[in-house]
């Protein structure tokens, strides 16, 4: 995969089970009929009998997988994010989390790009809904690369797995040298005039936003969060200690969220100037997602402006 070429992240995942279901006998994949739209159709199409389509119905779904991954299955659930951290989630917690079972879950249609379904199905909460059940990795790449990446980082990993991925296609930032690891961040770009945090598609603007500030002489730190949790506590304090000045941008509700992880962090460990951008404790809307990105402040132009006046803040009290 060429670096800038557009893929979606839902394309690589039912890819990355494929490629997964030829070496590891254990996996088996539950949809709750959504499958062409999580792309785990294509696992359907290669491995029939180790696919189970259980209908419009995740609570059973999670219940099937717990009893599964109790036998010594690997199950990877797959359904819409909305489903799974809403409808799903006293199976999520009760059944899975709590006896601690080897259940991986797709949270697929992640965040604001759900075509036009709008405030129904977008999930805004799923990161922080996870974040909160203890036992519960949670992971939120940024790309095709390290969409494939964290899938098989997600069935080698010992333990209940939540992993976002969305609908719309989305640039490539990483090569297949990329060394993802569960709980690791990621800096893509030095700087000591501020640093922006991001997470999953907001990457690629972070990216986009560093490459705009440079040509005004400022120069930014841009560290990828592809786990949630547990969250690199090490790249938080290191920024704050460099630099002291963070902006977090995300597809995910401010709250709980990437933003709250490292507010969290900050307030305990290391604390300096943060400001968060994300979806500001609200539902959303039907529309096309970029244009819903640039109305909400999550598009790289605002993040661009929001960086530049914190810098200049920053010099002009300094």
């Amino acid at each position: 995969m060429k670096l800038g070429q557009l893929y979606a992240p839902r394309k690589a995942f039912g890819e990355a089970l494929v490629e997964l279901g030829a070496v590891e006998q254990r996996l088996v994949v539950l949809d709750a009929d959504v499958g062409t739209s999580t792309q785990t159709s294509l696992f359907r199409d290669a491995y029939p009998d180790r696919y189970y389509q259980v209908g419009i119905a995740e609570q059973n779904m999670i219940s099937m997988a717990a009893g599964m991954a109790a036998v010594g299955l690997i199950p990877f659930c797959s359904t819409f994010a909305v489903f799974a951290a809403r409808r799903a989630l006293d199976q999520v917690a009760l059944s899975v989390a709590y006896p601690r079972l080897n259940v991986k879950i797709n949270g697929s249609y992640g965040g604001a790009p759900t075509g036009k379904a709008g405030a129904t199905h977008q999930a805004f909460e799923d990161l922080a809904v996870m974040r909160a059940i203890p036992n519960m990795t949670v992971l939120a790449p940024a790309d095709a690369v390290e969409t494939r990446l964290a899938v098989f980082a997600a069935v080698a990993h010992d333990g209940p797995v939540y992993l976002r991925t969305v609908r719309c296609d989305v640039p490539t930032i990483f090569d297949e040298s990329h060394p993802f690891e569960i709980g690791k961040a990621y800096r893509l770009c030095e700087g000591d005039d501020i640093a922006i945090f991001s997470t999953e598609i907001t990457t690629a603007k972070a990216l986009a936003a560093a490459d705009e500030l440079a040509a005004e002489g400022i120069h930014a730190r841009v560290v990828h969060f592809p786990t949630l949790k547990p969250l690199d506590e090490v790249e938080v304090i290191a920024a704050s200690v460099d630099i002291g000045r963070i902006i977090t941008v995300e597809d995910h509700n401010i709250i709980g969220g990437l933003g709250g992880a490292v507010a969290e962090t900050l307030s305990e460990k290391a604390p300096c100037r943060l400001r968060r951008l994300g979806i500001r404790d609200c539902f959303g809307e039907s529309g096309d997602y970029e244009a819903f990105f640039s109305k909400y402040g999550l598009n790289t132009e605002n993040l661009t402006a929001c960086a530049r006046e914190f810098v200049r803040q920053a010099r002009a009290s300094s």
